[in-house]
């Protein structure tokens, strides 16, 4: 993520978490991890959404559709890293 966002922009202090405790099912069969992209709580939450943090499960939650790009250079990037280079 730092090489999307930058260093600066990656907090990798983040406790692990039982954010999605039926995602340890999936894990059962494939490895993996979650990857928390933020939200924040920025203008687009200009629409009447309500105060507070933009937490899942939330009647006010609203996903900042500008971070879709973020997100999809990041698994490009992952994939680029992961995949064998070929000629």
């Amino acid at each position: 993520m730092e090489k999307v966002v930058g260093k600066r922009n990656v907090d990798a202090s983040v406790e692990p978490t039982m954010t999605g405790e039926h995602f340890s099912f999936m894990l059962l069969e494939k490895p993996g991890c979650y990857a928390f992209l933020g939200n924040g709580d920025g203008a687009h939450r200009d629409a009447g959404h309500g105060m507070g943090p933009c937490t899942l499960h939330s009647a006010s939650y609203d996903f900042n559709d500008a971070l879709l790009s973020v997100g999809a250079t990041y698994w490009v990037k992952m994939a680029e890293n992961f995949l064998p280079v070929r000629s």
